[in-house]
């Protein structure tokens, strides 16, 4: 909502010299945000004045141009020292002396110009060059002189263009930063807004009542009644208390039908005023004040009966449409759409309704999609002299609904979703009727419809004391009911209780809790006092939450960077990952009300969300990247729509059990995501580029937080390459994969080539986690060293081998590491070398040769045993 200050002083008395920061700071303490401030007119600087136009002569160009080449009268105090150039009219060339006595034009006009000696008026006009053609001689317009600067920093002096040296600028609306219009100059009406004639080289923009401050606000759905200006008034008024005039000046009459005739046939629409306004002249030009306030809180001007609809609604809070009474057929109907029923918008665009859609109707059809925008048959035109105003209240739901549905969010939707005040609907059709009567000379028609009636909203009794109990500061009974009274709210007092019957405008006020943050509000938040609860006696962290930060901290210890994406999904981004059709992750659970229509599923994954910050990253030239995610999942169950509980009481256990039941699978999960190089490349030598090795590690580290020692195992899992895939297990319990990504899945969503990735299920790990194990005693006794290279086939894994040798080496193995893996000459086809490193200590004696050897032959039967390997001779 953009709000010019000018406005809001018409009905809260703002206090003489208050700025427009200062009320936008005032706004901010009462609750409301203000965006920013914009000053009009704040960029222009120097001579900008009121002048008149003398005369002026066309002269066509070369390039097929027709420039003018004017003089204007800016006033003696912005003469210039010299008379300006002559004007050429044919065979006559003259210096004009100053303001014309008569109106004649071309040869006749300078000939009367030649007769007028300097001294009649004694002072020159100015000579300007301009390209607009859509002023005459007489016109009062808006003049930038030489050392004025326009918005954009654009400085302005006298130069020579087109064979003339032009002394000013006769300038448009957007050049003055007022507006976007560049289809001419600016013309302004006989008189200034205060009824005076214009002084001739005063300042335009003073004159004009332009300079203004404009305040940009984004409103809240509890504060709907602040897209308006009546409602920042009223607040305004309370956060400086100042006086406030409320617009609003005549309640909703009981209901008649003595105007055109109206039908309720919905309850979607429980209030709808029409009134008739005859003799409309809608060629009429809009006055400059209604235009530029317009065009200051962001609407532009399209015709004097529109810009008067417009101007309401900004000006109450109550959307409002005008019909062309000769194009209505019959009574106006207001019901739901039926099926199949067709409308073609005010952006005449055709759109299909639905049932559940409120419409404006007539004998003949569909005339308007109710509170959201009218229909093109009965648009205003050039032609409507007779306008019926509709002012109506329409359910917020349902208005929420239809703007939805159809992709189209208007400015009277968008106050109708925020609630509009029902009270306001006769007032401002009346103020829409004042407007058409005194600007576009229109006769009010003495029958009026009222259908429908204001329904009150709920009362409440409330505690006198209880804002000061809640809000723990002295709030006086007397300065409640001051504070509520002044909010709208009728107050009867009664003992220590206040009976309390909100506002039509205000529904959020329904609970005692509402009026207590609206005291609150009122009073200032920041005046509230800073107690810092006492901390209640605790046990300090779960051992789970220890455990998910030292895993969070030995990760990013050994190079990666914790990031955090959003938890949302869709069945694009399963189709992507190549998850089949009764893969666990299609078990989604769907938003009923998701932020983006693309997402409305609760991921299963990971991996999408940290693919979409590579992808975020890669594209900005951020290549190198080593990141990772913990953070929920959500999992299908079928426990079924979780049960509506009642408020009044605490929930039974038997309750508590139905609402668990119905929640979706939580559990914890980590993942990583590599690209690029793990290492850069230095004077040490060259990169090192991310891998699978890199992702098997991540699942490492985070495992031996834990005391863990991962299984792998190769599998076909997407997203990962067949064969560069690795099931990581515990004990034979599966806790994840890592490897290298699938080609097609990097390609579609935007990954480098050979990305590597892993995700784990966390929780499982934790729950595998037997407690903190014992460091093993430091032995004072030598190691003894065995190397093994072991010929197997190569469909064994090299895990199979190691988890055999562990098994056969006995007690005596201290550490197992894999060193080499050789296919060559030497090796016979379809086989594959393996060498490891044995280290056996015993903790209580010096091992002597023949026992490391007997340690080592055992491990290596074991793996012949089970994998048929043999000695590499």
């Amino acid at each position: 909502m953009k709000a010019p200050k000018s406005w809001i002083a018409e009905y809260a008395a703002l206090p003489a010299g208050l700025s427009g920061r200062e009320l936008g700071e005032a706004l901010i303490k009462a609750g409301l945000e203000v965006e920013s401030v914009e000053t009009i007119g704040g960029e222009l600087s120097g001579p900008i004045v009121i002048g008149r136009v003398l005369d002026f002569v066309e002269e066509p160009q070369k390039n097929g141009k027709t420039i003018r080449w004017c003089h204007v009268d800016c006033g003696p105090d912005q003469a210039p020292d010299a008379a300006p150039q002559p004007v050429r009219a044919g065979e006559i060339t003259a210096q004009l002396p100053g303001p014309s006595t008569g109106s004649g034009t071309g040869d006749e006009r300078l000939a009367e110009l030649v007769e007028a000696p300097a001294s009649a008026s004694g002072y020159w006009p100015r000579g300007i060059v301009c390209g607009a053609l859509n002023f005459a001689p007489g016109d009062v317009v808006v003049v930038a002189l030489p050392g004025s600067v326009l918005p954009g920093g654009f400085e302005l002096g006298s130069r020579k263009t087109y064979g003339h040296l032009s002394d000013g600028m006769i300038c448009a609306v957007d050049e003055l930063g007022l507006g976007s219009d560049h289809s001419g100059i600016l013309i302004l009406p006989d008189a200034a807004p205060s009824g005076e004639p214009w002084v001739l080289g005063s300042d335009a923009l003073d004159a004009m009542g332009v300079r203004d401050d404009v305040l940009d606000m984004p409103v809240t759905p509890d504060m709907g009644y602040c897209l308006s200006i009546r409602g920042l008034a009223r607040e305004a008024s309370q956060a400086l208390d100042v006086p406030f005039t409320d617009p609003i000046d005549r309640a909703v009459p009981a209901e008649k039908h003595e105007g055109y005739g109206v039908r309720l046939e919905t309850p979607g629409c429980p209030l709808f005023v029409a009134l008739t306004v005859t003799g409309v002249d809608p060629t009429r030009p809009t006055p400059s004040w209604l235009a530029t306030r317009l065009e200051a809180s962001g609407m532009r001007s399209i015709s004097l009966p529109v810009d008067i609809s417009n101007y309401v609604m900004l000006e109450t809070g109550q959307p409002n449409h005008c019909y062309d009474a000769a194009l209505l057929d019959g009574d106006i109907v207001v019901r739901l759409a039926a099926p199949g029923e067709r409308l073609v918008t005010l952006d005449d665009v055709d759109r299909a309704l639905d049932p559940a859609d409120i419409v404006i109707a007539d004998a003949a059809g569909v005339i308007g999609l109710g509170g959201v925008m009218g229909g093109a048959r009965t648009e205003l035109s050039d032609s409507s002299t007779t306008i019926v105003i509709e002012c109506a209240h329409f359910d917020p739901i349902a208005i929420a609904r239809t703007s939805r549905r159809t992709k189209l969010s208007s400015e009277a939707s968008r106050r109708f979703e925020r609630y509009v005040d029902p009270g306001a609907t006769y007032a401002a059709a009346h103020r829409v009727a004042q407007l058409l009567v005194e600007l576009a000379g229109g006769t009010l028609a003495a029958g009026e419809t009222v259908a429908g009636s204001v329904a009150p909203l709920p009362a409440t009794t409330i505690a006198a004391d209880l804002p000061s109990r809640v809000l723990g500061m002295p709030v006086t009974p007397e300065r409640v009911v001051a504070i509520l009274e002044r909010s709208g709210v009728a107050v009867a007092q009664d003992g220590d209780h206040l009976h309390l019957q909100p506002p039509t405008w205000r529904p959020d006020l329904a609970e005692p809790y509402d009026y207590v943050e609206e005291v609150g509000t009122k009073v200032g938040l920041d005046q509230l006092p800073s107690i810092v609860p006492s901390a209640p006696v605790g046990r300090g962290l779960t051992r789970e939450q220890r455990l998910r930060r030292a895993i969070n901290l030995a990760l990013a210890s050994a190079g990666f960077v914790e990031v955090l994406t959003f938890p949302f999904s869709s069945s694009a981004d399963l189709d992507a990952l190549g998850a089949g059709p009764d893969d666990e992750r299609r078990r989604t659970v769907r938003l009923a009300n998701p932020l983006a229509d693309t997402a409305p599923f609760m991921r299963t994954t990971l991996l999408p969300g940290l693919f979409a910050a590579v992808a975020r990253n890669t594209s900005r030239g951020n290549d190198d990247l080593a990141i990772f995610e913990a953070g929920r999942v959500f999992v299908a169950g079928e426990g079924g729509q979780s049960p509506m509980l009642s408020v009044a009481s605490r929930p039974s256990e038997a309750e508590i059990e139905a609402l668990d039941a119905a929640l979706p699978a939580q559990p914890r999960h980590l993942a990583a995501v590599l690209t690029g190089n793990w290492t850069r490349a230095g004077w040490q030598g060259a990169a090192e580029p991310a891998s699978w090795t890199q992702a098997l590690a991540f699942a490492d580290v985070a495992a031996s937080v834990l005391g863990l020692t991962l299984d792998r195992r190769a599998v076909e899992y997407a997203p990962w390459h067949p064969g560069r895939c690795a099931e990581l297990s515990v004990a034979g319990t599966v806790v994840g994969h890592a490897g290298e990504l699938h080609p097609t899945v990097c390609a579609t969503f935007g990954l480098p080539a050979r990305t590597a990735a892993a995700e784990l299920d966390l929780d499982l790990l934790l729950t595998l986690f037997g407690g903190p194990g014992s460091i093993a005693p430091v032995s004072s006794h030598p190691v003894a060293k065995e190397d093994v290279a072991l010929v197997v086939d190569e469909s064994v894994t090299v895990g199979d081998l190691e988890r055999a040798l562990r098994d056969g080496a006995g007690d005596l193995l201290e550490s197992l590491a894999l060193f080499d893996i050789y296919r060559g000459s030497q090796v016979p086809e379809g086989k594959k070398s393996v060498a490891f490193a044995l280290r056996f200590r015993a903790p209580d004696r010096t091992l002597k040769d023949a026992d490391a050897a007997a340690a080592r032959d055992a491990a290596v039967a074991v793996a012949a045993e089970r994998h048929g390997a043999a000695l590499r001779a």
